[in-house]
């Protein structure tokens, strides 16, 4: 694709001019409403380019892609990156991929892209980087771009990788002839399955030494020249540089001498059949031809001569020498702080960011990176470069890369600090309370801070009490959510990422044998030490940088987990942890001041503080929140069990902070991650209006469901009472709102697959790595026995039940919905739409929310509303949509015509105030309003929260006789009349300069007024 940008001749028009222009098409590029579309080989380009007239009439200004670069295939979510630049041709061709960036312009539409700087797929062989290494070991040219640890604890694997592939031990997977080598195109690898595994060149001699002296088979053949080529090849081979060596001459000779090598085997086994039959026969003896003990011994002796040693996939845990994303061994974290691989990586999107396809980025797991700031300012640099210099860096990369090029382009220029020129937003998870630093040249987050604030206004705190005794009364005993997220935290230190803590404690007990104070410290206080303190850290992680910068912050947060440690080990001594702590803040030692002393301490807080991000994901977000089930729909992404609803004050706060500091931060109530849909959360959220009625419905259910459960083998009756709780809480949740006899089945086998994920999460009785599939059967069988109608001899009285409970729920969970879309919609920031949300959608967490979307439906029922509110009164359409709010048309409507007023005031909600409302009269607890204002224009939105006991239970839309004389005030400056955007009405102020909420809620739930 040409460029279209006028920034690639900023040599005649001045850097100055280019910047200033940056900054100018930033301002005009940013998003006012994304729309995440997850690409898949079932979901290509070329479905996405016909889908944006859709798109367009709905409101939204910019698809929100998945990641798009070559990933592992069949890949259902694009994160599992085997090659940054290269278009994933399983959803698209690079032709494709332009069409479809040049009709969003035609549109007047842009594209923020999801990338992924922290990891790569390596689980299948397509990783050329990652298959080089291990061909090569630590002479590849890509053995500093992977987080590895060459020198690890564990003597066996210096200079190797752990490859954790195998499906049981090492012998016994050699034995059984699984392992196999063999050859093509002048290399030889082993085969497992269908993984294929390069072996190192230098080791291909110890293939033919078997068959002895290949002299004597020349002197008896006709092809005397051919075998005499084979040996001098071998010799050649044999005379390589061992792939451990890091001597920069070795290194470029065995650069230099393996491809002519390899092209000279090639050839050779091409044209000569004597040497494809050595071949062969030596394949034949090694892979265990021989009969006997000793059988494999040539195999083996070949494994272990590689740049891998081959392990179990169990063993992973504790001896793995390389950074994974969390616990996925196919996933290989990448040293993006080291600049030849920023470079490398960026290339593709360097020219994408050149050729203006790119409007803004959205950066994977952040805090998975070494240095998260630095990989932010280098994404600016890498930016600005390309729009003044073009798509090909000026010069070599040099020792710090983009930052030496971006120098000599700009001089001292203060551009990135005066207005970073790429709009980025990161997937940083901020705790309660957190908030983002000030200095990360970015735009914000991707929203979760915001789904979890917008989400406990609908929560009624009150009942906080009510709700933790049902829960412990229906689990059998009470249950301190503290304790379980620091026990889940431990749990995975102790599991899935024990290799971490012994590397952490490996390199800190190197540091106490520097230090006299303390080297008598065992490396068991060490390692508790070190897992108390990550189990109590507050956040997720801190950011020291390079040059031992320690902000306050962090250094609260530091002092905070240290404090939490010490008092949950009173019995220890706590001088371990004081001196943990003095690491960490880098306070100096006093027994040793070498330069060599700081480093290594410093290096320990890097690599300390790029471990509890993991710890606290895997910990609390995929552990605690499937083990504390009191109510599920505050167990988020980004939220915590711990957590009862937020007060009115807090969201105002929250969207008042936003406004001033993160003004274009994302706005999110579904994403591609998140447990519960929008929907599903909206719903539960009802049930916390209703405790007493909750608690009797199921305690009654744990009773007449009793009989549907089975003892297994070891006594245990599944499922335990804590997994039946979170089941009917799920049920509820997701309860079809049209039922169909054909989609039961469908609906019985999502919630199978939803439970047996639940159960293996929470790692309470089964967990991915110690499966029991008895249990997984048993739970199974409950589901089905609860879902499926009975006989006519014996009802299914629970299904009964439901069907009976769910209406209530369902219609004032469709209130909370609505009404939380309207606050994302118009709140200060920038709204995302999740695929197919603009409909009812009651999806649970991956895979089930990645689910195709229908989005003919969608095209059609948006046709039709524009249409039909066109020719029917608005009070009488909005009437019907109420009437009819099952069919997920109301949603929509709310959707669209709240997109589209901010696409038509883009200043007024990217620019304008925030001013929070509050009402007067006895249901003020109930309405929640604020009011956008710039430069004349106003818009006030009203929505009810706690509609339940709003309406008193009573299903009678719509909501306006409940109000009473309850009405919201508005600020004395205003004297403006206001239309509804969704009604058509005008909305006049009363006496009082007020609106009266009867009036404002009279034809529809929720209310978006624009200033007459």
């Amino acid at each position: 694709m040409r460029s279209s940008s006028a920034l690639l001749v900023a040599e005649s028009s001045g850097l100055s001019e280019c910047l200033d222009r940056l900054a100018a098409q930033k301002r005009e590029s940013r998003p006012l409403a994304t729309y995440r579309l997850q690409f898949n080989r079932e979901f290509r380009f070329e479905d996405a380019r016909r889908l944006l007239p859709y798109l367009h009439a709905l409101g939204i200004t910019h698809c929100y892609a998945s990641p798009i670069l070559k990933a592992r295939p069949a890949s259902a979510h694009g994160y599992d990156i085997t090659d940054h630049n290269a278009i994933n041709p399983e959803i698209g061709s690079r032709q494709e991929f332009e069409d479809f960036v040049s009709r969003l312009k035609s549109l007047g539409m842009g594209l923020v892209l999801d990338i992924v700087p922290n990891h790569m797929g390596i689980g299948d062989g397509n990783n050329p980087w990652w298959q080089d290494v291990l061909e090569h070991g630590r002479t590849s040219e890509y053995a500093e771009f992977f987080d590895i640890d060459w020198a690890p604890f564990n003597p066996d694997l210096r200079d190797k990788v752990l490859l954790p592939i195998l499906g049981d031990q090492y012998g016994e997977e050699l034995e059984s002839g699984r392992l196999r080598i063999n050859y093509g195109n002048g290399s030889f690898f082993v085969d497992y399955y269908d993984k294929r595994l390069p072996l190192d060149p230098q080791t291909f001699p110890l293939i033919f030494e078997p068959l002895g002296d290949l002299g004597r088979r020349r002197s008896s053949s006709g092809e005397e020249k051919d075998i005499e080529e084979l040996e001098n090849i071998l010799a050649g081979l044999r005379s390589l540089p061992f792939h451990q060596t890091t001597d920069p001459m070795l290194v470029e000779q065995r650069r230099q001498q393996w491809p002519p090598l390899r092209e000279r085997l090639s050839r050779l086994s091409e044209r000569s059949s004597p040497v494809r039959a050595l071949i062969a026969e030596a394949l034949e003896v090694c892979n265990g031809k021989a009969s006997g003990p000793h059988a494999f011994d040539s195999l083996h002796r070949i494994l272990e001569a590689q740049a891998y040693r081959l392990a179990h996939w169990r063993v992973s845990a504790e001896e793995i020498n390389y950074r994974r994303f969390f616990d996925i061994n196919d996933l290989v974290g990448l040293r993006m702080e080291n600049p030849r691989v920023f470079a490398a990586t960026h290339r593709l999107m360097r020219k994408l960011l050149a050729e203006n396809c790119i409007s803004g980025l959205r950066i994977d797991h952040p805090d998975g990176l070494f240095n998260p700031p630095q990989y932010f300012i280098r994404t600016q640099m890498l930016n600005a470069a390309a729009h003044c210099k073009g798509a090909e860096p000026v010069e070599p990369v040099s020792e710090n890369g983009i930052e030496t090029e971006v120098q000599n382009i700009f001089g001292q220029h203060d551009w990135i600090n005066r207005q970073a020129p790429l709009y980025v937003v990161v997937e940083k998870i901020l705790e309660p309370g957190e908030h983002l630093p000030g200095h990360w040249p970015v735009d914000g987050t991707v929203g979760y801070d915001f789904a979890n604030l917008v989400n406990g206004i609908f929560i009624d705190e009150r009942n906080l009490k009510a709700f933790t005794n049902t829960y412990h009364r229906f689990v059998g005993g009470a249950v301190d959510v503290d304790t379980v997220i620091y026990e889940s935290k431990k749990l995975i230190m102790s599991s899935a990422l024990a290799g971490e803590v012994t590397v952490l404690t490996h390199m800190l007990a190197a540091i106490c044998s520097t230090d006299r104070r303390a080297r008598d410290f065992t490396r068991s206080a060490l390692t508790g030490a070190i897992r108390d303190t990550i189990a109590c850290f507050p956040v997720y992680r801190t950011y020291v940088d390079e040059r031992g910068n320690v902000s306050e912050l962090d250094r609260g947060y530091i002092n905070q987990a240290i404090a939490r440690a010490k008092r949950r080990n009173e019995a220890v001594s706590g001088a371990v942890f004081d001196f943990l702590r003095n690491i960490l803040l880098l306070n100096s030692s006093r027994d040793s001041s070498s330069n060599d002393d700081a480093r290594d301490r410093l290096y320990f807080a890097l690599k300390f503080q790029q471990l509890t991000g993991p710890v606290m994901a895997k910990g609390l977000e995929d552990t605690a929140c499937y083990v504390y089930n009191r109510f599920v729909s505050v167990n988020e992404v980004g939220g915590t069990p711990k957590s009862f609803g937020t007060s009115l004050e807090e969201f105002h706060r929250g969207n008042s902070i936003r406004a001033q500091h993160w003004p274009y931060s994302m706005l999110a109530t579904s994403t591609h991650d998140t447990k519960r849909s929008e929907d599903v959360r909206a719903r539960l959220n009802v049930i916390s209006e209703l405790p007493r009625h909750w608690s009797s419905q199921v305690m009654r259910w744990r009773g007449s469901n009793r009989s549907k459960k089975t003892v297994i083998g070891d006594g245990r009756s599944v499922p335990d009472y804590n997994e039946e709780y979170l089941l009917y809480q799920t049920l509820v949740g997701v309860w079809p709102l049209q039922n169909g006899e054909q989609k039961r089945e469908e609906f019985i086998q999502r919630m199978q697959r939803y439970m047996n994920k639940a159960v293996h999460e929470s790692k309470v009785n089964l967990s991915w790595v110690n499966d029991n599939p008895e249990y997984v059967a048993a739970l199974e069988q409950f589901v089905g026995r609860l879902l499926t109608p009975g006989s006519r001899g014996k009802r299914n009285y629970f299904l009964r039940q439901m069907q009976d409970f769910v209406p209530r729920i369902a219609f004032f969970g469709a209130i909370n919905s609505l009404a939380q879309a309207v606050l994302k919609i118009t709140a200060p920031g920038v709204p995302d739409i999740y695929q197919g949300n603009e409909l009812w959608d009651f999806s649970l967490v991956d895979p089930d929310n990645r689910r195709s979307v229908d989005f003919s439906l969608r095209e059609r029922m948006l046709a039709e509303l524009n249409s039909a509110s066109k020719s029917n009164s608005p009070a009488e359409f909005c009437g019907e949509l109420l009437q009819n709010y099952d069919d997920g048309r109301i949603k929509m409507w709310t959707t669209t015509r709240a997109l589209c007023l901010r696409r038509d005031e883009p200043l007024l909600f990217q620019l304008g105030s925030y001013t929070a409302l509050s009402g007067t009269g006895d249901k003020r607890e109930h309405l929640v309003g604020f009011a956008r204002e710039h430069e004349g224009r106003m818009a006030i939105v009203a929505v009810p929260r706690l509609a339940c006991t709003l309406m008193r239970g009573e299903l009678r839309p719509p909501l306006g006789e409940a109000w009473g004389r309850t009405e919201l005030e508005l600020p004395a400056r205003l004297s403006s009349d206001f239309r509804n955007v969704f009604t058509g009405e005008l909305i006049r102020l009363n006496n009082s300069r007020s609106l009266l909420c009867g009036e404002v809620f009279a034809h529809f739930p929720v209310a978006l007024l624009i200033s007459h």
